[in-house]
């Protein structure tokens, strides 16, 4: 197992390479194993975890400063905690995209680009998350990670699939792959049950609200009752924000939690799009400035600078 990673400057590295950074004895992960197509699982024995088909990168261990949690309302950019998330770890690598790229090499990239882009907006306690580690015990470990820094705001990051009723089969490369073009977009999640669910939904108004104005549209198919156990419920119709109690990295950390969706890797077009150095670029800028807005609201009136 690999345990927990709190990262920091970036370093181009193979999955061999991330094994060594392992820190501490925690082993998070968030599994959502209904997610995860059994022909998926069944081919993942012979496969190796893509990374490399996104050239992610990963980034040194940087110390944690102790200071004082601030409030919301107002708060030092310099001082505030914000853990961002990587979902899934290489063992346990979430959903497959159309063309055989695990999650969680997009949550990797784009977790560490949107790190980078909060500590040069002012964000210096910004913590990149990563673990390692079997799917289901793992959970804890991760919650337990954020609760012990004392963060003040959790977000983590992941990427769509469908329920396996929706897979289709197609050939990618000259192998045997599976897509749904039904669906596309982000969504936001948070849990009733967090300790903090009123924090939590303000900062997931504040994340949906900004990839609405990024352009993007928010995924409508979890309202939807074809969506069947996995339908939720859904919280504001504007901007994408639904209701998942069950998560556990939303209801057992200490601090205000939020979940995102950053797109469809199962859908073929979407999955190209959420590839590319634009659309990352795209959503880092949102959730940062969403984070910018919930640690000064005055800021969301002045907008970027």
């Amino acid at each position: 197992m690999w345990g927990i990673r709190f990262i920091g400057q970036a370093a181009v590295v193979s999955v061999a390479a991330l094994s060594l950074l392992a820190f501490g004895t925690i082993d998070p992960a968030w599994s959502r194993g209904a997610r995860v197509s059994p022909k998926h699982a069944a081919a993942s024995k012979h496969r190796k975890v893509k990374l490399a088909a996104l050239n992610p990168t990963a980034l040194t261990l940087e110390p944690a400063s102790k200071s004082s949690r601030p409030s919301a309302a107002t708060c030092d950019p310099s001082k505030f905690r914000i853990v961002v998330d990587v979902g899934h770890t290489a063992e346990s690598e979430g959903a497959m995209s159309a063309r055989n790229v695990p999650e969680f090499a997009f949550n990797l990239q784009l977790a560490q680009q949107l790190v980078e882009r909060l500590k040069a907006e002012g964000f210096a306690e910004a913590r990149l998350l990563v673990t390692g580690g079997k799917a289901k015990p793992s959970l804890f470990r991760r919650v337990a990670a954020a609760n012990d820094l004392k963060a003040d705001l959790f977000l983590s990051i992941h990427h769509d699939s469908v329920p396996d009723s929706f897979l289709e089969d197609w050939e990618f490369e000259g192998k045997k792959s599976h897509f749904s073009d039904r669906f596309s977009g982000y969504s936001v999640f948070v849990s009733r049950d967090n300790p903090d669910f009123r924090t939590s939904l303000s900062f997931a108004e504040l994340v949906a609200k900004e990839m609405k104005a990024q352009g993007l549209d928010y995924a409508q198919q979890y309202a939807q009752p074809v969506m069947g156990r996995h339908q939720r419920e859904l919280l504001n119709r504007e901007t994408g924000v639904y209701r998942y109690d069950e998560l556990i990295v939303l209801k057992r950390t200490r601090m205000p939690a939020v979940l995102l969706e950053a797109g469809s890797i199962i859908n073929r077009e979407e999955e190209l799009k959420m590839k590319s150095p634009e659309r990352q670029s795209i959503i880092a800028d949102g959730v940062t400035a969403a984070v910018k807005a919930f640690c000064d609201p005055g800021w969301a009136f002045l907008g970027p600078m």
